[in-house]
């Protein structure tokens, strides 16, 4: 410890922690320097003043240019990298190989610099996530109004050759307006969650039965899609105290993403699992591969993993679905996680034991 402190105060004072210290040898060596020089210079005098003042005069403003020069010149580095931040450079950094109060001045502009970069940098992705979800929006929404109205342009027209094809642009026109419908409702929710204002209505419900019942009202869908639904549930019922409206669209979102993505015929699978302070729905497909970057971004809004395809299924939805699922797994106090190998996905909405009754 003693030893540390005397490095500390041998740091300070030989000036290398301290510019105050260091203009002070500065000027004591400019003036060893300067008087050297006069004592050496012979008696004489110029414009009736001594030879030796000059001398020392002079020896001195040059010896102290000489001694400050790096001093000077980091303060003109300092300089010229507050007038680059300025211009707008806010990638540029100052070295800071000083232990002093300039070096202590570098490093501050330099995480200023880069706190200014980083808060620029978010903006901008926020007005890039904004201008995407108009975008999005805006197509999503277009696709099955257009057909809305393309059907009933039809009906106005009489452009039918029977009852029997007006009864089918009738359907298809109420099918378009319901799947309107749940795309508006959609991003409502997804508004709702982003923005902090929706609350949980919680109740104590079994989950092995919920899950159950979404399973049997998911058959009829799966196996027109080719799909197997196989489920692993606990025995014994699980009662936990949840949102049970909010946790069914969660849930509903991994397995509509399950059944859409899946390899046909195929199979998906569904379980309960109660570890580690943690219950866990779990839903697991084989599908296509995908990148780490595609894996990394499969939760946020409006992205689709397969653009080429998804944009020519009218089914495939917004790309709100695993968002919204985050959002409600974020409310309830748990997260949504993927684990993906080889085109094996694993999609798990995870909220905290303590729930459970």
């Amino acid at each position: 410890m003693a030893t540390k402190l005397k490095s500390e105060l041998l740091a300070v004072v030989s000036g290398r922690k301290s510019i105050r210290f260091q203009m002070i040898w500065t000027f004591v060596a400019s003036f060893l320097t300067s008087s050297v020089a006069s004592i050496l210079i012979p008696r004489g005098f110029i414009f009736e003043i001594p030879i030796s003042v000059i001398a020392f005069v002079a020896t001195f403003g040059l010896s102290f240019a000489a001694y400050t020069r790096h001093t000077i010149k980091y303060m003109q580095k300092i300089t010229e990298g507050l007038t680059a931040i300025s211009e707008g450079q806010l990638n540029y950094r100052l070295p800071s190989v000083r232990s002093d109060e300039l070096g202590t001045i570098a490093r501050h502009i330099n995480a200023m610099a880069e706190k200014l970069e980083s808060s620029i940098e978010k903006e901008r992705q926020a007005e890039k996530l904004k201008m995407e979800l108009i975008t999005g929006v805006s197509h999503d929404l277009r696709t099955p109004l257009t057909s809305i109205i393309g059907y009933l342009e039809l009906l106005k027209e009489k452009a039918y050759r029977d009852d029997e094809e007006v009864e089918r642009f009738i359907a298809n026109t109420h099918h378009k307006a319901r799947q309107l419908k749940s795309l508006i409702d959609e991003l409502f929710e997804y508004t709702r969650l982003s923005q902090g204002e929706a609350k949980l209505e919680t109740e104590t419900v079994d989950l092995r039965a919920m899950l159950n019942q979404m399973l049997s009202e998911l058959e009829p869908l799966a196996n027109d899609q080719l799909i197997e639904l196989d489920s692993e549930l606990p025995d014994a019922p699980l009662f936990m105290t949840i949102d049970p409206e909010k946790t069914r669209r969660a849930v509903d979102n991994l397995l509509m993403n399950a059944l859409k993505h899946s390899v046909k015929p195929g199979t998906v699978r569904v379980s309960l699992v109660s570890d580690d302070g943690r219950v866990s729905i779990v839903v697991e497909n084989e599908g296509e591969p995908i990148s780490k970057e595609q894996e990394a971004r499969l939760f946020d809004r409006f992205y689709k993993a397969d653009e080429s395809r998804t944009n020519k299924d009218p089914q495939a939805g917004t790309g709100l679905g695993l968002a919204i699922t985050r959002g409600i797994a974020e409310l309830h106090g748990g997260q949504a996680t993927l684990r993906h190998s080889e085109g094996r996905f694993s999609f798990a909405f995870v909220v905290p034991h303590e729930a459970a009754k």
